[in-house]
């Protein structure tokens, strides 16, 4: 007889509210993580490239991390919100920096924006964030850096993104391609708002 449970009992932060209050809190629990199963590669949501910074300060040596910003033109026509200057510092400290189409947000969106009926990747955005924002960003972000090549798809990553500003979600998943969306395994909760 088999004595192995069939279970793993993991730790999960739930924070009680959303936002960037909690980003030191979750890039504290996803260095424990990545210790814990030996994860060298973390994605993170970083528009103006401030919590890909601190991440670095808290992950330390050791962790890969790809900051993931905001496709150009988010916020206004051919406006970057991550400087030019900020990129530079995060890429002389090792930080990949990934800037490209939102897996959720691409050809779909312009589909809305011009003939107000939503596609197939808003309605999946809108499904994920029944989770928090964050969940929903997280995953996405891994469709793009797997589409970008700069994960893999047979590998187990940590993704970390938030509600507006900051960090409240952390994820451990396995990357797929885009359009092999439905092979993206999320394998642990590592944080994530309670959505109180």
């Amino acid at each position: 007889m088999n004595d192995l449970p069939l279970y793993d009992d993991i730790q999960c932060r739930y924070f009680k509210k959303l936002g960037p209050d909690n980003t030191k809190d979750v890039l504290e629990a996803v260095r424990r993580r990545a210790g814990e199963l030996d994860i060298n590669k973390v994605l993170i949501a970083s528009c103006s490239g401030k919590t890909a910074l601190h991440a670095l300060e808290i992950l330390g040596p050791g962790i890969k991390i790809i900051a993931v910003t905001h496709v150009t033109g988010f916020k206004k026509l051919d406006y970057q919100e991550l400087s030019a200057e900020t990129r530079l510092e995060l890429e002389s400290k090792g930080v990949t920096v990934l800037t490209c189409q939102h897996a959720f947000g691409g050809i779909g969106r312009a589909v809305r924006n011009k003939l107000s009926t939503y596609q197939v990747d808003e309605i999946i955005a809108y499904t994920l964030r029944i989770f928090g924002q964050g969940t929903k960003v997280a995953i996405e972000m891994a469709l793009m850096a797997a589409d970008a090549g700069l994960v893999r798809t047979d590998e187990e990553v940590i993704s970390v993104a938030g509600t507006g500003k900051g960090a409240d979600a952390a994820l451990l998943l396995q990357p797929a391609n885009s359009y092999n969306f439905f092979d993206l395994k999320v394998k642990e909760i590592i944080c994530k708002p309670a959505m109180v």
